[in-house]
């Protein structure tokens, strides 16, 4: 079987280690696209490394860029790769842009699609992600969904053929990359002894292209009383710079990091703020509180379980939640028992070999 990925952010190479391994293990052959929309070093080099994946065989070198325009030079550059390559598979992770245009450019050369993290919904059609993930849903042959909420997301849309609950490849990264850590770990270097920060996150559109959320988050760090870490994405920076905000003493500024020293720096957080759909999951499963920077979430079952709280952009109820979340001591596994990986490839064999019939 010959499974073309296509991948091009970090959440997506952080999901797609695992199957690929999976693949290897089976006697698959994957042919590893990167479209180069994460091309900084700390989003997408170094989390090759920590994963201990080769590089990918083709990097389109994309970019950055308006969202139309990206697609498009990613759609324009996976057609010609999916003739040239002739898979029996295109398979596409979560809900950018490179998901999209790898769904779209192989729907048209009726290359069969599988989605992996089909089903997530936000209801929230003002993020470009919900968008991508509804249409690579709609042109998908095989879709492979994390949580019994993504399968009735779905049979909601009318989708429930080829529909399967396989859990969550984030968890199958997470087992693995947690069996490698080391000691110290990040906050250690940092200076910071477990369980005396908080660990911030923000890079989501909702929040970096509109001012008045971004410079309540911020001003709200700034405000809070005790160390705050604060990985910067770069098109976080970028919209820093607009707001003109000045980081207090407290809040430690740094560059990105690669995949291990950000499991690091999660674990050993009293409690994280972020916008990040799979650092929600994370702190789930490493038992760490989560706020969550948005006013909606694709992982529902984290807040009904009494880990995570939404606070959207608001001052007072970011700093509420940072005072009083405290998390109920069960944590049941809403995500998988770390074997979606062979889940999926098992769903991609089966459905091959019924098609071949």
């Amino acid at each position: 079987m010959r499974v073309l990925t296509v991948v091009g952010a970090r959440p997506q190479f952080i999901k797609a280690a695992p199957v690929r391994r999976a693949l290897e293990s089976a006697g698959h052959t994957e042919i590893l696209v990167h479209t180069g929309q994460h091309y900084d070093e700390a989003l997408s080099a170094a989390q090759f490394r920590d994963l201990e994946l080769a590089s990918p065989q083709i990097n389109l070198g994309i970019g950055s860029g308006h969202h139309g325009a990206q697609t498009a030079r990613m759609l324009a550059g996976l057609e010609e790769i999916l003739l040239e390559q002739t898979p029996d598979w295109v398979l596409v992770y979560g809900d950018t842009n490179s998901t999209l245009a790898g769904a779209l450019a192989a729907a048209k050369l009726r290359v069969p699609v599988a989605h992996v993290e089909a089903g997530q919904r936000s209801y929230n059609r003002c993020m470009p992600e919900e968008t991508n993930r509804v249409l690579t849903d709609h042109v998908s042959d095989l879709l492979l969904c994390s949580t019994p909420a993504a399968v009735a997301n779905l049979a909601a849309e009318g989708i429930h053929s080829h529909v399967h609950m396989v859990g969550d490849v984030m968890i199958d990264a997470l087992g693995w990359i947690l069996q490698r850590t080391q000691s110290p770990g990040a906050s250690a270097r940092m200076n910071l002894a477990s369980g005396s920060y908080l660990l911030a996150t923000v890079h989501r559109a909702e929040n970096t292209d509109h001012s008045d959320r971004l410079r309540a988050i911020l001003t709200t760090l700034n405000a809070l009383d005790e160390p705050v870490v604060f990985p910067v994405h770069p098109r976080t920076r970028k919209a820093i710079e607009r707001v003109g905000w000045v980081p207090a003493p407290h809040v430690h500024v740094i560059e990105p990091v690669g995949y291990r020293d950000m499991i690091e720096l999660e674990r050993d957080a009293r409690m994280i703020l972020t916008d990040s759909g799979g650092m929600q999951k994370e702190a789930y499963f490493l038992g760490v509180p989560c706020i969550v920077l948005r006013d909606e979430t694709e992982w529902v079952e984290i807040v009904d379980a009494g880990w995570a709280v939404l606070a959207g952009a608001d001052g007072d109820r970011i700093r509420s939640a940072v005072q009083s979340l405290q998390p109920r001591s069960e944590r049941p596994p809403l995500h998988g028992d770390g074997q979606a990986a062979q889940r999926c490839v098992t769903h991609l064999e089966q459905t091959v070999t019924r098609s071949a019939r």
